[in-house]
């Protein structure tokens, strides 16, 4: 095997004898491609469009009136310095600007009106026009980055933080929708929301009486404030608010506990001293409890939880198992969302890249079955991560563990059928694991037995098929494997060597490594 093979097999675990950065490659590619979905989970940013269908309580009791005031009779009306014309001119560009189609929200910025809203959230006489001034910039901060870079180049931050004092809760809860959608269009804009002592803002406003509504804005812009890489979030900051959002997975409302749980997926998504922390806070039980919720929203992003938890140390993922984790993600397999069965058999994959105990605890609770299914019959990209769990097995397990995958639990010949794939990566994935077969086969004495289950089951035509393949390490690979295992040069060797069939088994010399009374199978 080439130093380019070998890194690449190392990568696919995570003791600490292996290639730790070809380690973390190999997980950041992963989560990367699982994050492509994000959008369509969770909302980074969202207008308040005062519909009926949305419930918020800052929506009016009979629905909105049209605007009757032009752009510039509205900017007029805004620089009155007759009090009810400001009002008037402000309400009808709040109204304009939460039209739920084609707001004109650069027309409105061309016309001046962000800095006299700043002026109108500092008018503390009047609370009215401060919240109609907040709700026309958390709509502008919904938009595009230059649209919400305006708001901030004005200053609207520290006056937001400021609000969330206010003694009017609509007003204090129209603070915490601007901030995060100010936070949620980046890590500059959200580590500006952060410096300005968000975090001191919003943990005293989280009590038993908080109503539902606004606890729902508060833990998403929690969220948004974890949120983003390149830099990550100030970590001193953000693990003030994670014993918050462990005892929020305690909610019994799904919005709340999504958001929670997409909170600690970004925090989680980074270095083992963050996951650590969330370990520390008491978070995996709960998370792991969400698992068996019957409900996507909640089940994403506590997978995503689990799954970043399990990249982490051998200790780490003990605390998953020792949570009840290994039951939730056998079922998770067999869930009619694929996107969730991919999570699952990722997740199954980097705790089978621990140690034996592990691999051994993922065997008694029956996994091994269900990724047969995910391998048979699965979408495409779960079956990648099912076999990316056969091959870490094969690296990482006892030879005992290693035999029940073939003879058990019949893994092999799903298994191989993925060296048909379209993917190189996934090829190299199955080859490796083929690889570590054969090499425990060789010291077993089981080689030629293993030949023939792999000939029989249409390994050797799909491998010699590999050798004509573009990718030259997938092609090499195939070379190796049957150079060195289906040759026919030393046939009088191998029947020398050939273990002795008692009864359908393979019968081992005692000088072999620890092969049970009786001999493996293969």
């Amino acid at each position: 095997m080439s130093k380019a093979d070998s890194n690449s097999r190392q990568g696919s675990y995570k003791s600490n004898t292996i290639n730790t950065q070809d380690s973390r490659m190999r997980r950041h590619e992963v989560t990367i491609e699982l994050r492509k979905s994000k959008k369509e989970d969770q909302m980074f940013k969202r207008r308040n469009i005062n519909d009926e269908d949305l419930t918020s309580p800052l929506k009016e009791l009979n629905g909105q009136s049209p605007v009757q005031l032009s752009v510039d009779e509205i900017v007029a009306a805004m620089n009155s310095e007759d009090q009810e014309r400001q009002f008037l001119g402000m309400q009808s560009a709040r109204k304009m600007l939460s039209r739920e189609r084609n707001p004109p929200i650069d027309l409105m910025i061309g016309h001046g009106i962000v800095p006299i809203c700043i002026r109108f959230l500092q008018n503390t006489t009047n609370s009215m026009l401060q919240f109609e001034a907040a709700w026309a910039l958390t709509n502008i901060a919904s938009g595009t980055s230059d649209q919400t870079r305006c708001v901030i180049e004005q200053n609207a931050v520290p006056h937001f933080v400021a609000l969330l004092q206010s003694k009017s809760i609509n007003l204090a809860e129209q603070a915490v929708w601007a901030l995060g959608n100010i936070a949620g269009d980046g890590a500059a804009a959200r580590d500006i929301v952060i410096h300005h002592n968000v975090i001191d803002g919003i943990l005293p406003l989280i009590n038993n009486e908080t109503p539902l509504s606004f606890l729902r804005n508060i833990v998403w812009l929690m969220s948004n404030l974890c949120r983003n890489k390149n830099p990550s979030p100030p970590f001193e900051q953000v693990k003030r608010l994670l014993p918050v959002l462990s005892q929020l997975l305690l909610s019994q409302d799904i919005q709340v506990l999504a958001d929670a749980c997409w909170a600690l997926s970004y925090v989680t998504d980074d270095d083992n001293s963050k996951i650590q922390a969330v370990v520390d806070s008491d978070a995996v039980p709960r998370l792991v409890k969400l698992l068996q919720m019957d409900e996507p929203s909640i089940i994403v992003p506590a997978l995503r939880s689990v799954g970043n938890i399990v990249t982490g140390t051998d200790q780490q993922t003990d605390v998953v198992i020792a949570s009840g984790g290994l039951p939730r993600l056998g079922l998770l397999l067999q869930h009619n969302k694929s996107n969730i069965v991919k999570e699952a058999a990722w997740t199954v994959s980097n705790i089978t890249a621990g140690n034996q105990k592990q691999i051994q605890a993922v065997i008694q609770a029956g996994i091994f079955q269900q990724l047969r299914n995910v391998l048979e019959k699965g979408d495409f990209k779960a079956q990648k991560e099912a076999a990316w769990a056969v091959t870490n097995t094969t690296t990482s397990g006892t030879p005992e563990q290693i035999v029940d995958l073939i003879e058990k639990f019949k893994i092999l010949k799903p298994f191989i059928d993925l060296l048909d794939a379209k993917d190189p990566r996934t090829i190299k994935v199955v080859q490796t694991g083929l690889s570590n077969l054969f090499a425990l086969a060789e010291k077993l004495g089981g080689t030629e037995n293993l030949c023939l289950m792999v000939e029989e089951m249409g390994g050797l035509d799909k491998l010699e098929t590999l050798q004509q393949h573009e990718n030259e390490e997938v092609y090499k690979k195939a070379y190796a494997i049957i150079d060195t295992y289906f040759s026919n040069a030393d046939d009088e060797a191998e029947q020398e060597l050939a273990p002795q069939e008692v009864n359908g088994a393979l019968e081992f010399n005692a000088t072999q490594p620890k092969a049970p009374e009786g001999g493996y199978t293969f």
